[in-house]
């Protein structure tokens, strides 16, 4: 009975292994199917350029001073604030003027007494060259005087009016309508004809100004459309040129191009790169949304001939109405996802 007991046991193992199945593989789960747009890769002909530095400048730049010499007794705008021709910038302290004015005065006063007496003498000696108790020459003499208190009454009178005049340029208003954008002096410092006080600028009128070689000037003409790129913009804007200089710099052999510009939000004082056409190139390009970054590697979606999308990684160059220019990582015919390239993963399978 003891001998049977390892046989049974043995028999119950192996019954129970033939009665179970074995554990199945786990099945591949299927990729997922994403509606998306899909556009075939072309190459596209577009102007090659060659970039100049340039500057955002006003057309109506007035650096204001004052015609007189004196303090500054107030300064009645800050910068930034927007004025209109003719408002009230700042006052000189007119004491100084006031002065010229109370001696002009006095001036006046005493040419008109002298002119007054004068003018006695010349009536008297008449009525006694008349009479014969007199000379000509004594009579000529009086004459001779009063001539000459009449005319220094009369530039003591010009002299009371151009000090009243003075006065006038007490006070500074503005000459265009615009912004005050820089203050060059502050209140109690001294004014003077040719010292800024302040920088106004007409906001509304600006242009570009570059500098280009010869080889650049001989192909551009007035009117003619060029791209920008401006700091603080997205997008290139397009100026067209207003000013060529005929004389070139005689240190650096460049000419002074100036270029008219209306988009909206430009500040003068901005970093431009005027980009100006020198020939035709051959390059890919996509729609800028189809560009993704995924974990830090920018790349797209291309679809493979079953309609597998695989995430490939690709070099972008220049953006311009709203395609991206690709230097690397796609070849012309690959086709690409450009919409809805978001929801896509990596084998996911496109539905168009």
């Amino acid at each position: 009975m003891t001998t049977l007991r390892p046989l049974v046991l043995a028999l119950v193992l192996v019954l129970a292994g033939c009665g179970g199945e074995g554990p199945k593989p786990a099945a591949q789960a299927p990729a997922s199917t994403v509606k998306a747009s899909v556009a075939i890769v072309q190459p596209a002909e577009v102007d090659i350029h060659a970039a100049m530095p340039g500057t955002v400048v006003a057309l109506e730049s007035v650096r204001v001073a004052s015609r007189l010499m004196g303090y500054i007794k107030d300064i009645a705008v800050t910068e930034g604030q927007s004025i209109k021709a003719g408002q009230r910038l700042f006052t000189i302290d007119p004491l100084d003027i006031e002065g010229g004015v109370a001696q002009a005065r006095l001036g006046l006063e005493q040419a008109e007494k002298a002119m007054q007496d004068a003018k006695a003498d010349y009536d008297r000696f008449s009525a006694l060259f008349k009479d014969e108790v007199v000379t000509r020459q004594q009579y000529d003499k009086m004459k001779l005087n009063y001539e000459i208190a009449v005319s220094r009454a009369a530039q003591a009178k010009a002299g009371l009016g151009t000090a009243q005049g003075q006065m006038r340029y007490a006070t500074v208003g503005s000459p265009i309508n615009g912004v005050v954008v820089q203050k060059l002096a502050n209140e109690g410092d001294i004014a003077a004809p040719g010292h800024p006080v302040l920088l106004v600028e007409n906001p509304s009128r600006l242009q570009i100004q570059t500098s280009v070689p010869a080889a650049i000037y001989a192909g551009l003409r007035l009117g003619a459309p060029v791209q920008v790129e401006i700091d603080g913009q997205a997008e290139p804007v397009t100026a067209k040129v207003a000013n060529l200089s005929p004389a070139a710099d005689p240190m650096t052999h460049t000419h002074l191009v100036k270029l008219d510009v209306s988009t909206p939000g430009l500040k003068s004082g901005a970093f431009a790169r005027v980009l100006f056409a020198t020939g035709k190139e051959s390059v890919l390009r996509v729609p800028a949304e189809a560009v993704l970054n995924r974990a830090g590697i920018q790349g797209v979606f291309v679809v493979d001939d079953q309609g597998i999308a695989h995430y490939r990684m690709v070099r972008t160059g220049r953006a311009a109405q709203g395609q991206l220019e690709i230097l690397s990582g796609l070849a012309a015919g690959e086709k690409v996802v450009t919409g809805n390239a978001q929801a896509v993963n990596n084998g996911d399978k496109i539905q168009g």
